[in-house]
C-alpha cells in the first residue's frame, strides 16, 4: 500500500450572528445547474486550500479570480507575465469540475507602473492591448467560459469614462479589445462588465447606448455584467426589468460581482433583510431567460473587499469570518428551489421555538480517510464519518475533491458519483442518520494512475469537517 501523509484541517469556529451549519444545508451549485444558470464566486488564489479551498469547490460551480488575472498582476513589466496566481485559480477549478469567468483584460485600474505612467502613441498603446488581451486569451483559450474582456467603461452620468484607453484611442478601444479576445479563443463567451447599472437610470442607459453601438459595428460581444455591489436597503427595484431589456437586445446577462454590504454591527435584522435582498436578487437572473448565472464578491466575510474600502461597514457576504452560512446563503437556496430549513429569521428555522419536525443543527464532525489496499490501476478505501456535534444528522452528504485525478468505480454502504475531480457521497437508507458522538463507515473502489494522493478536506452537508488521511 502506498503511504499517505497525514493532515488534520483545523475544526471551525462559530462566530457573530450567523447561523450554525445545518444537517440539511443545501448545494448551491446542484441548486443553480437544476435551474439551468450558474452560481459562482470570487475567490484569492492563496487561500485555495483547507475550509475556504473545501467550501469553494463544494458550494459553488463558477469562480473569478480576484486579483489574479488583472493586467497589474499577470504582466508587472512589459513583456514579462507571470502566470502563477492565475493558473491556480484556473487548475482549482477544473480539478472541482467548475468553470472560470476570466477578470479582467481591459480596465482603467490596477494598471501596471509601466503602462499607467508610461507615454506612448496612439498606434502603439493600440498594440500594447490587444497583444496584451491576445497573450492572456490565448494562454486559457479552452479554459475560460466567460471573459470580462473591459472592465468599468463608464462615467455615473453613462458617459464614457476618462481612461488611458479612452483618452488616447476614443471608444474604438473597447471594439479593439473584444475582436482581439474573439480571435484569440472563439469558443469563450466575451462580456462588457461594469457597476451601478443594475437598475434603470443614467450609468445603465449609458450601458445600454453603448451595447447598441458595439452591436451595431458587429463588435462580437455576447454578454453584460452587473456588478450587483449593493447596499441593504437599496436594491434597485428595477433589476429584473433592467436584465431583461439588455437581454432584449440580444446578449446574455450575469450578476457578476455581487455582495449587499450593512452599516457594522450586524444584527438579527439586518441578516434578515439581507437574506431577502440576496434572494431578490438571485430570483431576478432567475427571471430572465438569458441571464447566465450569479457570482458573489467572495464568499465569506473574511475575503471581502467591503471593510477596506467602506469603513464601518462589511458583512456583505453570505458566509461569516469563520464561515458560517449566513441568512443571507440560504435566501440564496431558497430562490434556487430549496424548501427546506431557511436559516434564522425563517419561520422552519430549528431554533425557533414550535419546529421540532425540522432538520437539527450539526456542530461538529470529522472524518477519517484510509487507503485499506492498492494495486498498480486501482484502490480500496474506507471512509469514517463521525457526528462530533451535538444534535443528531438526520441525512447526508458528504463531498471531497481528487488532488491526483483518481475516480471512484465502486461504493457500497453510500452512494457515490463524481463530476470532475469532485466526488460526492450519499446515505444509503440504512445510515442516514448519525446520532451526536456516532458515526457511519461506507468504502468503495477507486481507480488512479500517476499518484494516489488522499484529499485533504471533506464538507458533511455543506460544512467543512475535520479530516485525517492514513
Amino acid at each position: 500500500m502506498a503511504a499517505v501523509s497525514a493532515l488534520t484541517a483545523a475544526a471551525v469556529a462559530v462566530v457573530g450572528l450567523a447561523a450554525p451549519a445545518h444537517a440539511a444545508d443545501p448545494v448551491l451549485r446542484d441548486l443553480a445547474a437544476a435551474k439551468g444558470v450558474y452560481y459562482g464566486t470570487a475567490v484569492t488564489s492563496s487561500k485555495l486550500s483547507g475550509t475556504y479551498g473545501a467550501l469553494a469547490g463544494a458550494q459553488f460551480d463558477s469562480i473569478t479570480p480576484a486579483n489574479e488575472m488583472k493586467w497589474g498582476t499577470v504582466e508587472p513589466n512589459r513583456g514579462s507575465f507571470d502566470w502563477a496566481g492565475a493558473d491556480r485559480v484556473v487548475n482549482f477549478a477544473e480539478a472541482n469540475g467548475q468553470r472560470v469567468r476570466g477578470h479582467t483584460l481591459v480596465w482603467h485600474s490596477q494598471m501596471p507602473n509601466w503602462l499607467a505612467n508610461g507615454s506612448f502613441s496612439n498606434t502603439e498603446l493600440r498594440t500594447i492591448m490587444t497583444d496584451h488581451v491576445t497573450t492572456e486569451v490565448t494562454r486559457y483559450r479552452g479554459r475560460i467560459d466567460h471573459w470580462d474582456v473591459v472592465n468599468e467603461p463608464l462615467n455615473e452620468d453613462g458617459t464614457m469614462r476618462g481612461s488611458k484607453f479612452y483618452n488616447q484611442l476614443g471608444e474604438s478601444y473597447i471594439a479593439d479589445a473584444f475582436r482581439a479576445a474573439r480571435a484569440a479563443d472563439p469558443a469563450a463567451k466575451l462580456y462588457i462588465n461594469d457597476y451601478n447599472t443594475d437598475g434603470t437610470g443614467p450609468k445603465s442607459n449609458g450601458m445600454y447606448s453603448l451595447v447598441q453601438r458595439l452591436k451595431a459595428q458587429g463588435v462580437p460581444i455576447d454578454g453584460v455584467g452587473f456588478q450587483g455591489h449593493l447596499i441593504l436597503g437599496q436594491v434597485p427595484s428595477t433589476l429584473q426589468a433592467n436584465l431583461q431589456r439588455f437581454a432584449d437586445l440580444g446578449v446574455e446577462v450575469a450578476v457578476t460581482e455581487l455582495d449587499i454590504r450593512m452599516t457594522l454591527p450586524a444584527t438579527d435584522a439586518k441578516l434578515t433583510q439581507q437574506k431577502a435582498e440576496y434572494k431578490a436578487v438571485t430570483n431576478a437572473c432567475l427571471a430572465v431567460a438569458r441571464c447566465e448565472g450569479v457570482t458573489v464578491w467572495g464568499f465569506t466575510d473574511s475575503d471581502s473587499w467591503i471593510p477596506d474600502v467602506f469603513p464601518g461597514e462589511g458583512a456583505a457576504t453570505p458566509y461569516d469570518a469563520g464561515f458560517q452560512p449566513k441568512p443571507a446563503y440560504y435566501g440564496i437556496a431558497e430562490a434556487l428551489g430549496w424548501t427546506g430549513d431557511g436559516g434564522p429569521g425563517d419561520p422552519g428555522d430549528p431554533g425557533d421555538p414550535g419546529d421540532p419536525g425540522d432538520p437539527t443543527p450539526t456542530t461538529g464532525c470529522a472524518v477519517a480517510y484510509a487507503v485499506q489496499s492498492q494495486w498498480n490501476t486501482g484502490f480500496t478505501a474506507g471512509v469514517t464519518v463521525r457526528n462530533t456535534g451535538t444534535s443528531p444528522v438526520n441525512g447526508w452528504t458528504l463531498r471531497w475533491t481528487w488532488p491526483s485525478g483518481q475516480s471512484v468505480t465502486q461504493a457500497w454502504n453510500a452512494t457515490v458519483s463524481q463530476s470532475g475531480a469532485q466526488a460526492t457521497a450519499v446515505n444509503a437508507a440504512h445510515n442516514a442518520a448519525i446520532a451526536p458522538g456516532g458515526s457511519v463507515t461506507f468504502g468503495f473502489n477507486g481507480a488512479w494512475s500517476g499518484g494516489n494522493t488522499a484529499p485533504g478536506a471533506f464538507t458533511l452537508n455543506g460544512a467543512a469537517c475535520t479530516a485525517a488521511v492514513s
